[in-house]
């Protein structure tokens, strides 16, 4: 992606908090502020889409749940693309969330796929590899 430099002024309590944030993130300021500018237009693209920490990084969240994006695409897909019987398989979500997702995903789906392509690559031997703690014998429990 090409990128350009501008000059931008900020409020101190904004540069304290992103100073913060990137000092225990370990990245530069620069790189956090550019990461937060992003998601808060892809947020504003997509109201009812709100960002989340874990284990794999920062990742789109359906907002009011602790659903990401790609889980609830890969869902999608593997119902080959049924909105019924997406409807039903999350029928808790209300129809404004299930639009954030879809929506959000028809704007970037590069990100959602690339996600969905890293949890299809994890096995069960690279999760006891990586969580050792996970192997237990068999009759030990």
């Amino acid at each position: 992606m090409a990128t350009l430099q501008k000059s931008l002024r900020l409020p101190e309590e904004a540069v304290k908090e992103i100073e913060a944030l990137a000092s225990r993130s370990g990245k530069d300021f620069s790189g956090l502020a550019r990461d937060l500018l992003i998601e808060a237009i892809k947020m504003r693209r997509c109201p009812g889409i709100t960002f989340a920490d874990g284990p794999s990084g920062r990742r789109a969240r359906i907002a009011g749940t602790g659903i990401d994006v790609w889980e609830f695409i890969a869902t999608f897909k593997g119902l080959d693309e049924d909105h019924d019987r997406l409807k039903e398989s999350y029928h808790w979500l209300s129809g404004p969330q299930m639009r954030s997702a879809l929506t959000f995903y028809s704007l970037y789906p590069d990100e959602v796929d690339a996600k969905i392509a890293d949890n299809e690559q994890i096995t069960e031997k690279k999760v006891l590899h990586r969580f050792p703690f996970l192997a237990v014998p068999a009759g030990k429990l």
